[in-house]
């Protein structure tokens, strides 16, 4: 039999996903599963979105410019970034097949099998997927669910800095938790870069997403900063495009640029109709933001306070994304959400959860918790949240 690949095999299940097969057994038994577990809202998209692929129209599809199409670029320039007075330019933007190859190229251009890059655990899985892929070790910060996942101070952050230190990762809104790191917390990872010759590179897929009164501070918007910042950006959540796969990765680093560009003539171009139809978003509404953050805030208060009036059940409040991770009374998280699935029904029903151990880099850390994703309208949360709040006690008690 020919030998499989070691770096295939070697890579772990997505946390996110690795249930799926149990869901749709689930689901193929008629059973209702609320989805809480990944990121993928009910929301609808951008009618001007709908209208633009409705009225597309082709006798074919080339490729388009490995950097993306100008029109799509140029949009993001003036209907987008710009307008957040980041001040780019054309030279610093590339479209990217979504958020997950904008990290790909981030990892590769910034660090070589071997050395490492700084995360915050617990962090995006993905990250850990794509360092293993190429060699990548990641050194992960703990940040502590009761102290609603604070950076540290600068010190123990800059312990972990070694000779093989290439980068630092932050996400801003964090997912899995949530949080929204503010302007100090940014400038302070900044000096550690600077002081190190470190990349900066900041995952702000979900800046639309932040509930508090002070907008996102963006790595970009750091003073004589531009040789160390990387922002990596997707309009799967913005937009609720999560199908689309159009990300960017930006940089005022001109070298970081043309590696970027390499890279993208690797893999040729970005999907073209889905350039088309994320030009379209960026005509959406602003009333489309308003109303969004208006029903997020909802599910969000709704849930975390549904969570915390569960028996022995702990979540801090989270400032942004659409996540929050849980504490539950269970020894193993993991044992738990698969229960849910295989075994456990109220009334035909169950809930799927994400394990939060997966998002952590450090063993044995976040193996009594859960990633909630509240993804649905605050009727449905209602009956998932009655539905784990029973089987917990079930759970426990068999």
């Amino acid at each position: 039999m020919p030998h499989i690949s070691r770096l295939a095999d070697n890579l772990p299940q997505s946390a996110i996903r690795a249930l799926t097969p149990f869901a749709e057994k689930a689901e193929a038994d008629g059973v209702k599963v609320y989805h809480l577990n990944i990121g993928a809202p009910d929301i609808k998209s951008p009618q001007v979105v709908v209208d633009a692929v409705h009225n597309y129209k082709f006798d074919h599809l080339p490729y388009s410019n490995s950097l993306g199409t100008r029109e799509l670029r140029q949009g993001f320039l003036d209907k987008y970034y710009n307008k957040l007075g980041l001040h780019l330019s054309m030279e610093d933007i590339l479209v990217t097949t979504a958020g997950s190859e904008a990290l790909d190229f981030f990892f590769q251009i910034t660090t070589n099998p071997g050395e490492e890059v700084i995360v915050f655990e617990p962090f995006y899985v993905n990250y850990n997927s794509i360092a293993l892929k190429y060699g990548i070790k990641l050194v992960p910060i703990h940040t502590d669910i009761r102290e609603g996942f604070r950076l540290p101070p600068v010190q123990e952050i800059e312990k972990a800095v070694t000779p093989r230190t290439r980068a630092v990762l932050i996400s801003n809104p964090s997912n899995p938790t949530g949080t929204v790191f503010d302007k100090q917390e940014l400038l302070a990872i900044a000096g550690i870069c600077r002081k190190y010759d470190l990349f900066l590179g900041s995952d702000e897929v979900y800046r639309e997403f932040c509930y508090s009164d002070k907008p996102i501070f963006s790595v970009m918007e750091i003073d004589d900063f531009d040789q160390y910042a990387i922002m990596l950006d997707s309009v799967s959540k913005r937009y609720n495009l999560c199908g689309a796969r159009i990300g960017t990765i930006i940089s005022r680093n001109k070298e970081v640029m043309s590696l970027g560009l390499r890279l993208a003539q690797a893999r040729l171009c970005p999907p073209v109709l889905a350039q088309a139809a994320t030009l379209a978003a960026l005509d959406a509404p602003e009333s489309y933001f308003e109303e969004t953050r208006s029903e997020y805030i909802r599910r969000r208060n709704f849930t975390v306070a549904a969570l915390n009036r569960i028996p022995g059940v702990f979540s801090p409040m989270p400032n942004g994304a659409f996540y929050t991770i849980a504490e539950l009374p269970v020894e193993n998280a993991a044992d738990f959400c698969r229960w849910l699935l295989t075994d456990f029904r109220l009334d035909n029903q169950t809930v799927m959860l994400t394990p939060a151990a997966g998002f952590y880099g450090t063993k044995g850390q976040g193996l009594n918790q859960v990633r909630v994703a509240y993804v649905l309208e605050v009727p449905e949360l209602e009956k998932a949240m009655a539905v784990l709040e029973n089987a917990l006690k079930k759970y426990n008690n068999k």
